[in-house]
């Protein structure tokens, strides 16, 4: 089955929102060429270093916060 990147990337981003810590930091426990894509657009630092978590751009962080509210947002 072909998977759409794009979508994954979402929802990483979004995941990744969830684990925001010290402002711009969240844990880093996605698959690895996710990671690597967001890298690539420039939405988060080169996740390929011995931290366990990685910083977010300031794009990043925006759009993490966008995603995180329309994938996983209630109604209220």
């Amino acid at each position: 089955m072909k998977l759409d990147e794009d979508k994954i990337d979402d929802a990483v981003l979004g995941l990744l929102w969830l684990t925001l810590h010290d402002e711009r930091r969240a844990w880093k426990s996605f698959d690895w060429a996710a990671m690597d894509r967001l890298h690539a657009k420039g939405l988060i630092a080169d996740p390929a270093n011995k931290a366990k978590s990685v910083v977010f751009t300031d794009e990043g962080l925006q759009q993490a916060a966008e995603k995180c509210r329309a994938l996983f947002g209630g109604n209220s």
